[in-house]
């Protein structure tokens, strides 16, 4: 009974990961990259929004063109009236006069010069449409190092379950030799049970990796935009491997001149200027062409006249200027320079921040590539110390405690090694967002 049950559990197990071996659809990164750029939910929003702003940069929009509108209209009006002749004569009242009126005009109105409030509404736009284009880029960026990390991530925990698995085995060989050994007696009860507890905690591990595993794939395939979440794929990685030779001279000045950030921060003040000088442009006098052609036809029922029509075009032109308003605009301008000011002092602090978090990702990336050296070499004496202890447990020299704990070093050693390159690409990863350089994942 107990064997079977050991069996029945490597049996779930082994149907618990069909995917493993049945799975027919490879995927490198450039391609779940190419994939989520081109489905990727939230980036489609974002390119909406690029559009909306390149959309508005008109010049309608900036208020070049005039404004032409055509109207008209129709009225009754009907009216009672008494006229009391200052000679003393007789009333003459007029009961149930009605006039109908119908009008039509085009009228059209343009402000030829505001002081130069026009021309930098225009400069705005273009501001504004490159804003755009810069926040869909920085969307894009973050996009390719989540998708990136993510892809990775999966590619770790799909190796650390290929680890657990192998620790079931090795589990699966101890057990089999104790339950050999206890048959003819030279083992007690106690080596037996401890070994059967030993291959339940690992394919217990291995059950709940498998969730892990799950999820991640899960989670590439919302990023990627897939009609179906619980698409089954491999990586096409087997391994995590990183760039070791980054120079850090060349990722700092492209930081510096070509994050999208920096690039964002560096905008908002120039739209600030742009906001000073439109209220600057109140300083100016203004100009202001208005025109139109009307037509109007009244008809009587009463009068002298049936009908009457007025026809003609009117043209004028407003010349003003601003003398006082209670200091408001001087209050205003001094604000918007502040508000420069600000900006300026925001953009000192986004390089301050940039140097401070590439200082800290340098470090990092360079400790855990010495980290991920350090646990190869402890992964290789892992293997080595594992194989004599159970070569001296097939002789009877070693006992099952000693060898699980060199079964367990082994699994710990692996594991670290595979977190410390993960950790390492990660880094590798925030390194060339941060420099602008995460399209090189794209090829």
């Amino acid at each position: 009974m107990l064997k079977l049950t050991r069996y029945t559990l490597a049996v779930v197990i082994a149907l618990l990961f069909p995917f493993l071996l049945d799975a027919q659809t490879v995927i490198d990164l450039n391609e779940v990259i190419r994939v989520g750029l081109e489905n990727n939910y939230d980036l489609k929003i974002s390119r909406n929004e690029q559009q909306i702003s390149d959309n508005n940069v008109t010049l309608g929009n900036a208020g070049f063109l005039p404004s032409v509108n055509l109207n008209s209209g129709y009225n009754v009006r009907q009216s009672n009236s008494d006229q009391f002749p200052a000679d003393g004569s007789e009333t003459i009242s007029t009961r149930g006069s009605t006039t109908q009126t119908l009008d039509a005009g085009l009228n059209l109105n343009w402000t030829i010069f505001e002081g130069f409030r026009v021309q930098t509404n225009y400069k705005r736009l273009q501001e504004l449409k490159t804003v755009g284009e810069l926040n869909t880029q920085l969307d894009v960026e973050n996009f390719i190092a989540d998708i990136s990390a993510e892809y990775y991530n999966y590619i770790q925990q799909t190796l650390r379950m290929q680890i657990l698995r192998q620790a079931v085995n090795l589990s699966r060989e101890r057990l089999r030799i104790v339950e050999a050994r206890y048959q003819i007696g030279s083992l007690s009860r106690l080596d037996l049970q401890q070994a059967r507890v030993d291959f339940n905690t690992d394919s217990s591990q291995l059950i709940q990796q498998y969730e892990v595993v799950h999820g991640s794939r899960i989670r590439l395939n919302e990023m990627m935009g897939t009609d179906n979440v619980e698409q089954q794929f491999v990586a096409a990685d087997t391994t995590i491997t990183f760039d070791s030779m980054l120079s850090k001279s060349e990722l700092f000045d492209n930081m510096m001149k070509v994050n999208t950030s920096l690039l964002l921060t560096e905008k908002n003040k120039i739209l600030s200027e742009l906001d000073l000088k439109t209220l600057q442009s109140q300083n100016y006098p203004y100009l202001r062409l208005n025109g139109g052609y009307g037509f109007t036809h009244y008809d009587y029922n009463k009068g002298n006249f049936d009908r009457q029509r007025n026809w003609g075009p009117n043209v004028g032109v407003t010349l003003g200027f601003n003398i006082f308003d209670g200091f408001n605009r001087s209050r205003e301008q001094k604000n918007a320079q502040i508000r420069i000011d600000n900006r300026e002092l925001q953009v000192e602090r986004q390089k301050l921040i940039l140097q401070s978090d590439f200082a800290n990702m340098w470090l990092a990336y360079q400790n855990n590539i010495q980290l991920t050296n350090l646990e190869k070499e402890s992964l290789e004496n892992a293997q080595v110390n594992y194989e004599i202890a159970m070569d001296r447990y097939k002789l009877g020299d070693l006992s099952g405690i000693l060898l699980r704990e060199a079964q367990v070093s082994l699994l710990q050693a692996e594991q670290r090694l595979l977190t410390a390159q993960y950790r390492t690409k990660l880094y590798e990863i925030s390194l060339l967002q941060i420099s602008g350089r995460i399209g090189e994942y794209l090829g």
